[in-house]
């Protein structure tokens, strides 16, 4: 178990220099000073299918990633799901969340914790990252009795949060083969019954965020991420050879494509590389919803889009690397490649 959030007690300790084990290689620090802007990522309007479908085609093969506005989630609903994991994370005392630390041994534990990364304690650079993941389905994972009691609407709203998360996500999934000219149910049919974890991640300020990430550089690994943040911003997009910050937006919901969809779609879609930065003054909070396939579930290319540029995988082993070598970027994805 964790004994402590190292990220908070830093934070609390007022230290003025990061600590050795939080400072990135100087090839992964952030270049705060200029990044582009991501202003242009596509948004993609959800009340009309059809040209919803066009729009998303555009988008996962130019961008991996886009909004979605009209999306069907209550607004209020993204609201409370915002300020509950911040009220989580800053009224909370130390000691209640200690009650739900995460198992650091265990890829992906649900919990509260900040490794992200397994391996020895001295190999692996830390994301400056406090976090809470709930596991919500299938329904045989969820376990409100893990989660927190305070504030009292804490576990209801994750409940219906996920709920509301998967609905949109299998539409989404829809569209993504429609825009391919599969079947609306082809990519879903591949990835299988739905593992969904909810990760609420908190990014103090940090004194030093020149030599820091927030969240290292990494394509998601399952088959769709829906993301949203608060008005800090910090996400950043990897595209053209270029570090782009997303601008935030409260009433939407961003989508990333996964790496399970990049196979799936033989590459002719390709997953979100993505990253967190960090800054001195304010804290910052993401809540990111991911959707994968179950351990045992084989992915491949589907057959309509022939040949295979990626070799068959086991998704549990793919898990396996990605957490015990870290992705770098897309390394694993990269390595499946014929």
């Amino acid at each position: 178990m964790e004994t402590a959030s190292r990220v908070e007690l830093i934070v609390k300790g007022n230290l003025p220099e990061v600590p050795s084990q939080y400072i990135q290689p100087p090839e992964a620090r952030p270049n705060l000073h200029y990044s582009g802007d991501a202003a242009s990522i596509p948004t993609v309007d959800l009340s009309s299918s059809d040209s919803a479908r066009e729009a998303i085609g555009d988008a996962c093969r130019n961008w991996g990633a886009f909004h979605v506005i009209n999306h069907g989630v209550p607004i209020h609903l993204l609201d409370r799901m915002r300020s509950l994991g911040l009220s989580f994370f800053q009224d909370s005392p130390m000691e209640e969340k200690l009650r739900y630390a995460c198992d650091s041994t265990s890829a992906a534990s649900e919990g509260y914790g900040s490794r992200m990364l397994l391996g020895a304690k001295d190999d692996v650079v830390l994301d400056w990252r406090d976090y809470f993941d709930h596991h919500t389905f299938p329904l045989s994972r969820r376990n409100p009795s893990r989660w927190p009691i305070h504030p009292p609407d804490y576990r209801q709203v994750v409940e219906e949060y996920g709920d509301e998360m998967k609905q949109l996500a299998q539409m989404l999934l829809g569209l993504i083969s429609e825009s391919l000219g599969l079947p609306c149910s082809s990519i879903e049919e591949a990835v299988g019954e739905i593992y969904q974890n909810i990760t609420v991640s908190y990014y103090p300020p940090c004194p030093q965020p020149e030599l820091t990430l927030g969240l290292q550089s990494h394509s998601d690994m399952g088959a769709i991420t829906l993301l949203i943040q608060d008005d800090v911003g910090g996400l950043q997009l990897y595209k053209d050879a270029q570090w782009l910050t997303v601008p935030p937006n409260s009433h939407a919901i961003l989508v990333l494509i996964a790496d399970q969809t990049e196979i799936i779609t033989n590459g002719i879609y390709k997953s979100a590389q993505h990253r967190a930065v960090t800054n001195a003054n304010r804290a910052r909070l993401s809540v990111a919803t991911f959707h994968d396939p179950f351990k045992t579930a084989r992915i491949a290319p589907v057959s309509q889009l022939s040949p295979p540029s990626y070799k068959e995988v086991v998704y549990g082993q793919y898990v396996s690397s990605w957490y015990s070598k870290g992705p770098e970027g897309k390394r694993n994805l990269d390595a499946l490649l014929y």
